[in-house]
């Protein structure tokens, strides 16, 4: 039988780490709260036909040492017993885990939850700063990844504690300012009726950009993939120059309204697989006047700082800073963290 209540905030170790977003599974192991973490490496979501499976294969079959507990950063968000991945097929289990692979206990957090935990120990080698602004102390942050989706997490600070905040809000509604995206927009694919913000800012959301803007001027471009968007663009391509100016600009202006909605004076950080790959264009104009531009606060977001983080693995180290400290942190672990019985009857 496997429990469901709050069990136990400091994981037996070893633990495994887990970032599982829509195309790549990452893990990582902490041996002891003394030890560094140990890099396992990445495996695809699509190799492997259940998550026990990739970690067989990523991590137990590569001579590490067999973890005793799993805390998981999921792009999903966490229901009771059965969590299904928003942009993979994988649909993850926590008892399933603890009965195929020996485990005490099982912590699953939504991805950009282990995101933030990891904002307050990110340093400068792991930031790369897009503008003008300074960190407050003991600020709230918030941090925007895209990547296969549109991940979001804010980190709020109450009573001495960090209190990571989970949420969908990469499903807000993103509409068009200026007369270019009004002239755009209605090429735009729908879901449901409505432009959402991750049908623009992510991965896919370049070649949608790409086709809207194609139709919009009458001209016929086709991409592969959102690499080729890029490196059509860093070689001269005016519509592909185009699609990333809009795509900078529509995620300066949903990075603005989660620092306006959450008074993030500890900065907002761009995390995910796309922005370190086009830091050239988030650093031109766009991103930033379209984040700063909320009238009647533009004062305020002129003071708020933003960041790509270079860290490679900024969700793995928010998740063993969690581990080695869970005190620190008010993480909510009612529903979302389960147990073998045999072993809470020895405890």
């Amino acid at each position: 039988m496997l429990h469901t209540a709050l069990f136990n905030r400091r994981l037996p170790y070893p633990v495994l780490a887990a970032d599982i977003g829509g195309t790549n599974a990452r893990f990582a192991l902490i041996e002891s709260p003394d030890q560094p973490v140990k890099l396992c490496g990445q495996v695809s979501t699509k190799a492997h036909e259940t998550i026990q499976d990739a970690i067989r294969a990523g991590v137990l079959a590569q001579g590490y040492a067999a973890p005793r507990s799993a805390v998981l950063a999921v792009a999903a968000p966490i229901s009771d017993g059965r969590i299904a991945l928003t942009n993979a097929s994988w649909v993850i289990e926590p008892s399933a885990l603890i009965q195929d692979l020996g485990l005490e206990q099982v912590i699953m957090l939504n991805d950009f939850e282990a995101q933030a935990l990891a904002l307050p120990s990110l340093g400068n080698a792991d930031l790369d700063q897009i503008g003008g602004g300074q960190i407050k102390a003991n600020a709230s942050k918030f941090v925007v990844g895209p990547g296969t989706g549109l991940g979001a997490g804010a980190m709020i600070r109450a009573c001495g504690k960090w209190v990571p905040v989970p949420g969908e809000g990469g499903h807000v509604e993103l509409g068009p300012v200026s007369d270019e995206e009004y002239r755009i927009w209605p090429f735009l694919e729908r879901i449901g009726g409505r432009v959402g913000a991750e049908q623009v800012v992510c991965g896919a959301g370049l070649l949608r950009v790409a086709k809207a803007v194609a139709a919009a001027d009458g001209i016929h471009r086709t991409y592969t993939t959102p690499a080729d968007v890029s490196i059509a663009a860093d070689s001269g391509d005016e519509l592909a120059q185009k699609v990333m100016r809009l795509f900078c600009a529509a995620l300066g202006r949903v990075a603005g309204d989660f620092a306006l909605t959450s008074l993030a004076h500890g900065g907002v950080y761009l995390a995910g697989g796309i922005p370190p790959k086009i830091s050239r264009w988030l650093h031109g104009d766009e991103f930033r006047e379209a984040f700063e531009a909320k009238a009647p606060h533009s004062a305020i977001m002129k003071s708020i700082p933003t960041f790509i983080i270079t860290h490679t693995s900024p969700a793995l180290e928010g998740l063993a800073a969690y581990t080695r400290a869970p005190d620190d942190y008010l993480v909510e672990l009612e529903g979302r963290s389960w147990h073998d019985d045999k072993v809470l009857q020895t405890i």
